[in-house]
């Protein structure tokens, strides 16, 4: 790290946000360099720019933890399990033929899910082969042939790990701590709920890395927009004139590229599962906050008159390359003439066309309509109150293996979360907002919205009884996670106290620190003891059952 970013390696402080402690008065107008007052200058201030050695040590730990654990025996269990059945046979179909495909009824697939995240299934089966008997399916890896299961769940685990990689990032630069962002990205890489969908073959765990690596970019803009107005108030930019003489000069190098690449990001969710529309409106409501926040500490005059004068057309060209980006996921289908509604000749009476993007629009609509009357009854559904709560896990395999060295065995693959990481989330959620509106500290809302995205739209689907499951929740999990390091974080080092304050004997911070540090290896071992339902792992069948807390919710 940094000498700075060392210097508050466990801050809490809202970054970059007037706080209502921290508003100036009765102090001097210090000056920070260029003339800046150094209040203004400390509400610009972004995490420091550059290479760090120590964080990104700590980084790869952390990110060698989780591969390890995502790739360790990953063609277990054999065949395909939960899901798999339709995903690995849509992709390969993809990879052979551009579209999806049943070599069964050797004719195009009816799917109801977007292509990006079939094709990245497809990517591991091409590079490492894919067998199917039941079709008849089989073909070498083009990298190297392995078993047909690692396959088609390596891009899963590659995108589980990339994940992890990416919280840790993430929580470093909205924590300005290389030690709570290490802790988020070791949370994440030890449930296992995250764990169980980066070792399987179905979209969600690529719907979550998207949504995040689209957050994490509009973090990056967040901060590059910052450096920007303080480039241009130490270049002597008046933020109080009218007009552009009060705002940074423009040119392509100040362009919003990450928001821009955000949206292109946001594309890519989209084109993996639609539910991920739901966090366009959240971010876009984040980029907003985060231009009048800059302008008000600036001290422009009209901060949201002036942000949306000047970032709502770069939000609109967001949103295009975000639609583009999505139109070109279907380029299998595009260009070809066999994919399912593709030719208006094969599907009389259809209301197709000669246009293939009229024909993808209906596709569209046929697929919206399965998905609005999608109430079928499901041993595994669960309604959205449940999940945090872990109310009902999803079983994508069991079987009672022979020659287990016991009486009775069983094997199965339970998508659970880590019951204590878990249960902290909703206290973690309420403690969030409670210091965040005190603190007015503006990552708070960075994390609620997104939260509130990706939960509140599945409580108005279940009013209709739509036929639901608990990885829906997906995308929302790393967001829990930094909800849950933020309390951590605010424990260790209290808003307002000084880095090694002594009250009443006792060091707060030290103190802070050991209860941090117990709860982290609590959920360690509460993982470690729930990890054998989590990967498969052959049990005693009494070991089984005393893993099933909460009995008939969880069997």
């Amino acid at each position: 790290m940094t000498s700075a970013s060392t210097a508050q390696s466990v801050s809490t402080e809202p970054a970059g946000e007037p706080t209502a402690g921290d508003t100036g008065a009765g102090r001097p107008p210090e000056a920070g360099g260029g003339g800046v007052p150094a209040v203004v200058r400390r509400r610009l201030a972004t995490v420091e720019a550059g290479l760090s050695l120590h964080s990104w040590l700590a980084t790869g730990v952390v990110v060698a933890i989780a591969a390890i654990l995502r790739f360790l025996r990953l063609s277990h269990p054999p065949g395909k399990v939960f899901d798999e059945t339709y995903y690995a046979k849509d992709a390969w179909g993809l990879v052979d033929k551009g579209v999806e495909w049943s070599y069964k009824d050797n004719g195009p697939s009816y799917v109801v899910h977007p292509p990006l995240g079939k094709w990245l299934i497809g990517l591991g089966e091409w590079a490492f082969g894919y067998q199917d008997a039941e079709s008849g399916v089989s073909a070498p890896g083009h990298l190297l042939t392995t078993a047909p299961e690692f396959g088609w769940r390596v891009s899963a685990a590659i995108a589980g790990t990339l994940s992890v990689l990416l919280l840790v990032r993430i929580g470093r630069r909205l924590f300005r701590s290389t030690m709570l962002g290490c802790a988020a990205g070791l949370l994440l890489a030890l449930d296992g709920f995250h764990l169980v969908l980066s070792r399987t073959a179905i979209l969600d765990i690529f719907l979550l890395l998207f949504v995040l690596a689209a957050f994490g970019a509009l973090v990056l803009d967040r901060d590059a927009r910052r450096r920007r107005w303080t480039r241009a108030l130490d270049g002597g930019l008046d933020p109080a004139t009218p007009g552009r003489a009060g705002r940074p000069a423009g040119g392509w190098r100040d362009w919003p590229w990450w928001r821009l690449a955000a949206g292109v990001l946001l594309g890519c969710a989209c084109a993996v599962k639609w539910s991920a529309l739901y966090f366009v409106p959240a971010f876009a409501l984040l980029v907003i906050l985060w231009e009048v926040g800059v302008r008000r500490s600036a001290g422009v005059r009209r901060p949201w008159r002036d942000a949306l004068l000047d970032e709502l057309p770069w939000l609109a060209l967001a949103g295009v390359l975000m639609v583009l980006t999505y139109v070109a996921t279907w380029s299998g289908w595009l260009l070809t003439d066999i994919g399912y509604y593709r030719d208006a000749a094969r599907y009389p009476n259809s209301g197709l066309s000669d246009n293939p993007l009229y024909n993808l629009w209906k596709y569209h609509e046929a697929a919206y309509g399965f998905h609005k009357q999608l109430d079928d009854p499901h041993k595994y559904q669960s309604w959205p109150w449940q999940w945090l709560l872990l109310g009902r896990p999803v079983a994508f395999h069991w079987i009672q293996p022979p020659n287990c060295g016991a009486a009775s065995c069983a094997e199965e693959v339970l998508l659970l979360g880590t019951p204590l990481l878990w249960w902290s989330f909703l206290p973690a959620l309420a403690g969030l907002a409670w210091l965040g509106a005190a603190r007015r500290d503006w990552r708070a809302g960075a994390i609620l919205l997104p939260v509130a995205a990706g939960l509140l739209p599945w409580f108005w689907f279940a009013l209709d009884g739509r036929t639901m499951f608990s990885f829906y929740a997906a995308p929302v999990l790393p967001f829990l996670v930094l909800a849950v390091v933020y309390v951590l974080g605010a424990i260790i080092s209290p808003a307002g106290a000084p880095a090694a304050s002594i009250e009443d004997g006792y060091d707060r911070r030290l103190v802070g620190g050991v209860i941090v540090g117990a709860y982290l290896l609590l959920v360690a071992l509460c993982f470690a003891y729930f990890y054998p339902i989590f990967v498969g792992q052959p049990l005693p069948y009494d070991g089984w059952s005393a893993r099933m807390w909460l009995d008939g919710r969880w069997i």
